[in-house]
C-alpha cells in the first residue's frame, strides 16, 4: 500500500451520510409527523456518536425537516396544510418560470440528461418504491432548474427542495398519483424539447396544481 494513502474517514463524510440517511427516512415516512426522535436509538441504529448525530440534526433543522425544541429534543414537525399551501405556491412560481426559461435555453446534451431522468422516474413509477419516485422526480426538476439561466432562481428552489420532497412523498402515496405524475412530467419534457416556452409553463403549472391537490387528499385522509 502506498505510504501516503489516507484511508481515514473524515467526520464530514460521516455527517453527510447521516444527513442523507435521515433525510431519506423522513421522505419515506419512516418517521411520522409529530413524532419525537430519540437520540440514543438513532445513534445505535446508525452506528454513530452523539456529537455526529447532533451535527446531522442541525443540518436537517436548517432544511426545516425537523425541529429541535429545548428540553424536548428533535422531532418531526406536524403536517400543516397552511405550510404545504405556501410551499406549493412558491413552488409553482419557481418551477413554472424555470420550465419556460429552460425551453429556450437547454442544450441538446442537457436535454438528453433530462430525458434520462424522466426514464428513471418512469421506472420508479412502475414500482412501489415511493422513495425512488421522490428522488428521481427531484432529479428531473433539478436539471430543469440548472438550465433555466437564472442561478438565483435555482438557489431559492434548492433551499426548498427538502420540503418539496417531503410533501411530494405525501402526494405520491396516493394511489395512481405516480402514473399521473409521469404523464404530466412527460408533457413538460416534450414542451421543453420542442422549445415551446408557453407550453412548458402551462404543463408545469398544471403539474404543480395537480400535485398540490393530491397532497391535500393524502393529508386529509392521513395517508
Amino acid at each position: 500500500m502506498p505510504p501516503d494513502l489516507n484511508l481515514r474517514i473524515s467526520p464530514r463524510t460521516v455527517q453527510r451520510e447521516t444527513v442523507d440517511k435521515l433525510r431519506l427516512a423522513i421522505f419515506s415516512g419512516l418517521f411520522q409527523p409529530g413524532s419525537r426522535l430519540i437520540e440514543s436509538q438513532l445513534c445505535t441504529q446508525l452506528g454513530i456518536s452523539r456529537p455526529s448525530l447532533r451535527e446531522a440534526l442541525r443540518s436537517l433543522e436548517a432544511e426545516r425537516l425537523i425541529e429541535i425544541v429545548p428540553n424536548r429534543g428533535p422531532s418531526i414537525p406536524a403536517l400543516s396544510w397552511e405550510v404545504a399551501t405556501a410551499i406549493y405556491e412558491v413552488r409553482e412560481l419557481l418551477e413554472v418560470e424555470a420550465a419556460g426559461r429552460c425551453a429556450l435555453r437547454i442544450s441538446p446534451e442537457q436535454l438528453r440528461e433530462l430525458e434520462k431522468s424522466l426514464s428513471a422516474f418512469e421506472e420508479a413509477a412502475s414500482s412501489n418504491d415511493s422513495l425512488a419516485q421522490v428522488m428521481t422526480a427531484a432529479d428531473f426538476y433539478s436539471i430543469i432548474l440548472a438550465n433555466c439561466g437564472n442561478p438565483i432562481l435555482e438557489e431559492v428552489h434548492r433551499g426548498l427542495v427538502a420540503r418539496i420532497s417531503f410533501f411530494r412523498g405525501r402526494s405520491m402515496s396516493l394511489e395512481g398519483r405516480a402514473q399521473s405524475s409521469l404523464a404530466e412530467m412527460r408533457e413538460i419534457f416534450e414542451s421543453i424539447a420542442a422549445g415551446d416556452e408557453k407550453a412548458a409553463r402551462k404543463a408545469s403549472k398544471q403539474h404543480v396544481l395537480r400535485a398540490k391537490a393530491a397532497a391535500k387528499i393524502s393529508m386529509d385522509n392521513g395517508i
